[in-house]
């Protein structure tokens, strides 16, 4: 019998392609037939293996779950960029790739990006969430998250609604 291990860390440098391929995955998934085609595919392919590899230097913090020794998800963490907004941590992304969707994976992500956030000395937290993203609603709203602010994000012309789900 093999046994897999699940780990969460913080991304190093030789992650930077499979974190690329995450988000490839996971953001055609998650945002075809929501964020206009052209829009979407600009944006995907402007993070390829150089950007991520760059982001993980950043003042961002870019964690990976890794699943027998494969990046299965990331999420990248920081300071809340909303000034209108009291919690001071935000979590920018999590994303999974979709075989490894529905099986609990988001929750151990979403918790340990919580947990590095507090360790950090950040009270309180806020996700947004675009409201066509209908998975992503049913997960931060069943994570306890609650619906406390909007926005817009424009693509192409097309605004497309934001939601802030924050936690105290």
């Amino acid at each position: 019998m093999k046994t897999l291990t699940i780990d969460i860390r913080k991304a190093k440098p030789h992650d930077a392609a499979a974190i690329a391929d995450v988000h490839l995955e996971a953001w055609q998934g998650a945002y075809a037939g929501i964020i206009p085609h052209k829009s979407l595919t600009l944006m995907i392919n402007r993070r390829g293996s150089d950007w991520w590899a760059n982001a993980i230097h950043r003042t961002a913090t870019v964690l990976v779950l890794e699943i027998g020794g494969v990046i299965a998800g990331y999420a990248t963490i920081g300071r809340n960029r909303a000034r209108k907004l009291p919690q001071q941590g935000e979590i920018y992304e999590l994303y999974l790739r979709p075989e490894y969707q529905g099986i609990g994976l988001g929750s151990r992500l979403f918790a340990a990006a919580r947990s590095h956030l507090t360790r950090y000395g950040m009270k309180g937290l806020v996700v947004w969430v675009l409201e066509e993203n209908t998975n992503a609603l049913a997960f931060y709203a069943g994570a306890g998250g609650k619906d406390m602010a909007e926005g817009v994000e424009v693509f192409e012309h097309r605004a497309l609604k934001k939601i802030a789900f924050i936690w105290d």
